[in-house]
């Protein structure tokens, strides 16, 4: 059996792909799903740490509430500053193993994958959410707060909605970032695309085809997902163009008056 397999780089290809295609295509439909679950998860993480970081402290406020906010911002600043300091292969293994030794809990795959990439991400897009609330103009939050808003829905229902199209571009790169990086979970045996890479090259030690095959899929979701963010964003920003609304004959505007017109009044030449 072994004199029949093709000795060339461009047979060993064709042979891994016409035998092993669907290994490698469940092992993409993994990381895509660990990527986008993962994702948005960590989404919603970073924007409950941003809002709760961003809640201001007024002098008349009660001790109680300052003692509290300064434990939970401290809580959370050492949660952000611990996942965006360490690797996400080191912070797989902690989690994974040391939840399996000192508590007990034996995480599925699928759970382990979810939890991970999803409290990595929340770190990240907690000091994005932050960077956009900041971003957005105070006054904003002062004219708010002037009609009986509270902070929360200060948040929700005028600077959040600003701030999100600002931050919309790191989401969708941390998207990106976790399709490849979601490959450091093999180290906890999650069947990704990489795990499944790596297995088809032990079978006949074709390490170099076998990434080959695997660093094009990669590519291609990276591409992919890269031109449908980017069409995303051009249907938020919507036309370039604007025109003037005129449909209101009792409301007449200066746009409704051609420029020479205006110019000859001015002068005093009808």
């Amino acid at each position: 059996m072994t004199s029949s397999l093709p000795t060339d780089f461009w047979g060993r290809i064709f042979f891994l792909i016409t035998n092993y295609s669907s290994s490698f295509l469940r092992g993409a439909g993994t990381t895509i799903a660990i990527a986008v679950v993962g994702t948005a998860v960590g989404c919603i993480i970073g924007f409950i740490v941003g809002i709760i970081q961003t809640i201001p402290v007024d002098p008349n406020d009660s001790k109680i509430k300052k003692v509290l906010l300064w434990i939970v911002n401290a809580i959370l600043k050492v949660y952000v500053e611990v996942f965006r300091g360490t690797p996400m292969i080191v912070q797989a293994m902690f989690i994974y193993y040391g939840a399996l030794m000192y508590l007990g809990i034996n995480m599925g795959m699928w759970f382990a994958a979810f939890f991970i990439v999803s409290i990595n991400t929340g770190a990240y897009m907690a000091e994005t959410v932050r960077g956009g609330i900041i971003s957005v103009d105070l006054g904003q939050t002062e004219g708010a707060m002037a009609i009986g808003m509270n902070h929360f829905q200060t948040m929700m229902y005028v600077v959040f909605p600003q701030a999100l199209r600002n931050i919309i571009p790191q989401i969708g790169n941390n998207l990106i970032i976790n399709l490849k990086d979601s490959s450091v979970l093999s180290v906890i045996g999650t069947v990704e695309l990489f795990y499944a890479a790596k297995q088809t090259a032990g079978a006949y030690y074709w390490y170099f085809e076998s990434m080959t095959i695997a660093m094009a899929v990669y590519l291609v979701m990276t591409l992919l997902t890269s031109f449908l963010l980017r069409k995303w964003e051009k249907k938020l920003d919507g036309s370039a163009i604007f025109e003037l609304a005129t449909t209101d004959t009792l409301a007449l505007t200066s746009g409704m008056l051609h420029g020479p017109t205006r110019r000859n009044r001015r002068y005093g030449n009808e």
